[in-house]
C-alpha cells in the first residue's frame, strides 16, 4: 500500500492511499483522484519521504507537533464525518425541523441542513443555538 501526499489546485493537502504508484497514476487520469474538501479532480502528487515505523525505544519522544494546515484539515473532515454519521439530513427544512425540535413537537435529534442567514438569525432570536458548519462538496461520498 502506497500512501501519497496530495494537493489540488486550491491547495488542499490531503493523503491518499493505492495498491502502487502505477494505480494512482492510473486513477488520477480516470478522473477518479478528488479533492475530499472541494470535490476538485485537479489533483497533484507533492514529494514525500518514505515513512519509517521506529521503535519508541530506540528514539526519545518528541515533543507534541503544533497544528498545521494538514492536521487541522484531518480534524475538519473527521467532525464532518461525525455530524454526517450521527445526524439527519433534514435539507431545506432545516430551520422548521429545528423549532419543531425545541418546542418538543418533534423527537429530540441531532439534525442538519439547510438555513438562510435570516432563518438562522431568527432561530437564535426564539433562543434556538443553531451552528453553521460548512460540509465538504463530497459530504455525501464517503470521506477519507
Amino acid at each position: 500500500m502506497k500512501v501519497f501526499d496530495l494537493v489540488c489546485d486550491k491547495d488542499h493537502g490531503f493523503e491518499g492511499w493505492f495498491d502502487s504508484a502505477d494505480a494512482f497514476e492510473s486513477q488520477l487520469a480516470r478522473g477518479l483522484v478528488e479533492c475530499p474538501l472541494c470535490g476538485s479532480a485537479s489533483v497533484v502528487r507533492r514529494p514525500s519521504a518514505p515513512r519509517l515505523n521506529l521503535s519508541a525505544s530506540s528514539a526519545p519522544a518528541a515533543p507534541a507537533p503544533v497544528p498545521d494546515a494538514r492536521a487541522l484539515q484531518q480534524a475538519w473532515l473527521r467532525l464532518a464525518r461525525h455530524i454526517r454519521e450521527n445526524t439527519e439530513d433534514v435539507g431545506e427544512r432545516f430551520a422548521e425541523e429545528a423549532r419543531r425540535i425545541h418546542y418538543q413537537e418533534a423527537p429530540a435529534r441531532g439534525i442538519r441542513g439547510v438555513a438562510t442567514p435570516s432563518e438562522s438569525e431568527a432561530l437564535a432570536e426564539e433562543g434556538i443555538e443553531v451552528v453553521s458548519f460548512p460540509m465538504p462538496v463530497s459530504g455525501k461520498e464517503p470521506l477519507q
